[in-house]
């Protein structure tokens, strides 16, 4: 095996992030200065290009021969006009021509099912082909943008509930602060276990909702998602008094094959469900399929659109706002961006990528609901704090649900046993500190230790046990 060179491994260490970063404020800065245009016609996609030999200008056309028509020569007024991209803008960053931004906008003509509407399947397809992200001569390139007409987004179903309506189904006021947790072990668990892990949270008024982890698959002979079902809703049932009668959505995780799907969905649903998961990352389609299925009944499940390895899709060049967008469209009422924390992110997204994602999840759209925006991955007593101060001061404390797993059910009691009661007593005194105003003036960066010694100082002994073990260096 040969040693590798110094030159090699700097280019290994490249830190793709930093550059990636960079180029957002870039964009972001150019877009606020001159924003993609519209046309009620189009849908208008906005990409950054660095590309080998070919200008921006000739991009465009060969996203146009090969994305739409495959026509050169298209006499003016044809139906293969109709249905071939145009260019509606160029923003070159030098004066190579190679590098910068560019509108392409695609035609509805060609898009439209015969109802008018379209789905996100189709969308990508087109603006996220073969000749945008596969060719060797395009050296880089991001799809930052989508612009759909509003005609077209009013045929989407979008969420069933967003955060009002799930909010209304379970007795959350709009401004209560809303609580979830995600089930451990998160493998490995029977039936009966699921049911002793959900009546422990249900017990706790703090939950709006309880989800599965992505990793317990739903057809396991030993653990069938429809009996966890049935076990978490008895569970959830038998602790309906301590709960003074609030709801609590449980989402088992649903995956597999297409025809499998719809099959899984059903049989949750009869056992009970309020709520399903999906890794909607990896099931295209599965998200606008069973809000299809399910938009006639009374009360459809909730859906959690859970977005791990959306990072295969972001690094690979599509901007996590127009992924976001399109689930939102699709349906899903619950999405996962990341807590504020001081310090390195544990979790993408963060920083400008995460203001567009919550901004997308949120903002108002034609005959759309929001998506109610989960706060999770590294979410703790610890940091609980500087969210619902973060969320107050954006004015969208509505519209999130933090969304909490190891701090709640790896909390160990003094026996040493993993204790979720111990894990969500110990959020609610964090959350009695925060609502308390006693470190409303204190830095982000100053927050923790301030919080363990007013946990000390208090004698608020849950909490600051808890900090103990998700902070052992700074709360010893």
């Amino acid at each position: 095996m040969s040693a590798i060179d110094s030159a090699t491994l700097n280019s290994l260490w490249h830190d793709a992030d930093a550059r990636e970063v960079l180029l957002r404020a870039i964009i972001t800065e150019r877009l606020a200065a001159k924003p993609p245009p519209m046309d009620v016609d189009f849908i208008v996609t906005t990409y950054f290009f660095a590309l080998r030999s070919w200008s921006l200008d000739h991009a465009a056309k060969e996203i146009s021969y090969h994305a739409t028509s495959g026509t050169k020569h298209i006499p003016p007024g044809s139906l293969l006009e109709q249905c071939t991209a145009k260019t509606v803008g160029v923003d070159a960053f030098d004066a190579t021509g190679r590098l910068g931004l560019l509108h392409i906008a695609f035609p509805l003509k060609m898009l439209l099912q015969p109802d008018g509407h379209l789905t996100s399947c189709d969308i990508l397809h087109t603006i996220a082909g073969a000749i945008i992200f596969d060719v060797y001569e395009v050296q880089d390139v991001r799809l930052v943008a989508l612009q759909i007409p509003e005609k077209v987004i009013r045929t989407f179903p979008g969420p069933a509930y967003g955060p009002q309506g799930v909010r209304k189904l379970t007795g959350f006021a709009p401004a209560e602060p809303a609580f979830g947790t995600i089930l451990k072990p998160t493998a490995g668990i029977t039936p009966e276990e699921v049911g002793v892990l959900v009546e422990e949270a249900a017990a706790c008024p703090l939950f709006l909702f309880v989800k599965e982890d992505e990793n317990l698959y739903p057809r396991l002979d030993y653990s069938p998602a429809k009996e966890r079902t049935r076990q978490a809703v008895a569970a959830i049932q038998r602790a309906r008094d301590k709960r003074g009668g609030r709801g609590l959505i449980f989402a088992p995780h649903i995956s597999g094959a297409p025809n499998e799907i719809l099959e899984t969905v059903h049989a949750v649903i009869e056992a009970g469900a309020t709520g399903v998961m999906f890794s909607e990352t990896f099931a295209g389609g599965t998200v606008r399929m069973v809000r299809e299925a399910t938009r006639h009944m009374k009360n459809p499940p909730a859906i959690y659109g859970h977005n791990a390895g959306i990072g295969v899709k972001t690094r690979g060049g599509i901007w996590r706002e127009v992924i976001d967008l399109l689930a939102r469209l699709d349906g899903i009422d619950f999405r996962q961006t990341a807590p504020v924390k001081p310090g390195e992110p544990f979790l993408k997204p963060y920083g400008l990528e995460w203001e567009a994602s919550e901004a997308t999840l949120t903002r108002p759209l034609p005959g759309i609901k929001p998506t109610m925006i989960a706060r999770a991955g590294g979410l703790d007593q610890g940091n609980i704090g500087i969210n619902l101060a973060d969320v107050e001061k954006r004015g969208m404390a509505e519209n999130v649900l933090f969304l909490a797993g190891s701090a709640i059910n790896s909390i160990k009691n003094a026996a040493g046993k993993t204790d979720p009661k111990l894990g969500a007593e110990a959020m609610m005194q964090a959350l009695e500190v925060h609502r308390s105003g006693e470190l409303r003036d204190v830095p982000m960066e100053e927050h923790l230790p301030a919080l363990i010694a007013l946990a000390e100082r208090k004698q608020l002994k849950t909490l600051r046990e808890a900090l103990r073990q998700r902070y052992p260096a700074e709360a010893r």
